[in-house]
């Protein structure tokens, strides 16, 4: 199928590693133009040569960190100014944060700043020119909605949840969809920090109705299907990747 996107222009955020590299280069594959966003310009770079001979645009490079106050603008203002415009914006930057119970405030606002307020700040700042061209995707990758702990990034993932679906119910009649993908075990850099092989293997023998962690590559393909002008009557959702893991019933 043509998914339409040869063409059309992206920012991704979190592009460095894992998920976030993953979309970045199958989006290439498409031949979608995009400005790519990391702390860590070598990772950021070698990507960029890795599209380059596949055979696709090489993104641009915008290294900045999001948790500096005026990121989120100039974040914007930089990709705006290397592609023109972003028709589509994958929102990929954060990370998981355990704390205890008595955590202070300041662990409280920095991962609530990661995970929410810079992935709002960022897509307010790009959906005028997205309402002026009568076209927009905003995917947002998420998380689990199964909390088995206390993790400052549930909390604020479950705000980007609702925050989605109140948005898509504003700018839906301009030609922009808001949608989440909610990623399960997916094998990254910060997986394997965190679990060992052995856990690994145990949650997928017992958890996981396909039997394995998944790759960035599975996360990569539900974005890019989002992405697609084709995709314009999937707004307002939460799409889970995760092999089966979940076990809700609706």
């Amino acid at each position: 199928m043509d998914l339409q996107l040869k063409g059309r222009t992206a920012l991704v955020t979190g592009a460095s590693t894992g998920i976030g590299r993953a979309i970045a280069a199958t989006l290439a594959g498409e031949g979608v133009r995009m400005a790519v966003v990391a702390r860590r310009r070598e990772l950021l770079e070698t990507l960029s040569r890795e599209v380059a001979a596949a055979g696709g645009s090489a993104p641009a490079i915008i290294v900045a960190d999001v948790m500096e106050p005026d990121s989120a603008s100039r974040i914007c203002d930089a990709a705006l100014a290397a592609l023109g415009s972003v028709e589509i914006l994958v929102n990929c930057a954060g990370a998981s944060t355990p704390l205890p119970v008595d955590a202070p405030d300041e662990k409280w606002d920095h991962a609530m700043t990661l995970n929410f307020t810079r992935v709002r700040q960022l897509t307010h700042a790009l959906l005028p020119q997205m309402q002026a061209r009568g076209f927009g995707r905003v995917i947002n990758i998420t998380g689990k909605s199964e909390p088995d702990r206390l993790n400052a990034s549930f909390a604020a993932k479950a705000g980007i949840h609702a925050w989605s679906k109140g948005l898509s119910k504003e700018i839906g009649k301009h030609g922009i969809t808001v949608n989440c993908v909610a990623p399960g075990r997916i094998m990254s850099e910060q997986i394997r920090r965190l679990y060992p092989e052995a856990e690994r293997q145990a949650l997928s023998d017992t958890e996981i109705a396909v039997g394995r962690y998944g790759e960035p590559e599975d996360v990569a393909l539900m974005v890019t299907l989002l992405a697609s002008p084709r995709a314009a009557y999937f707004t307002g959702i939460v799409v889970p990747v995760d092999g089966g893991l979940r076990r809700y019933q609706f």
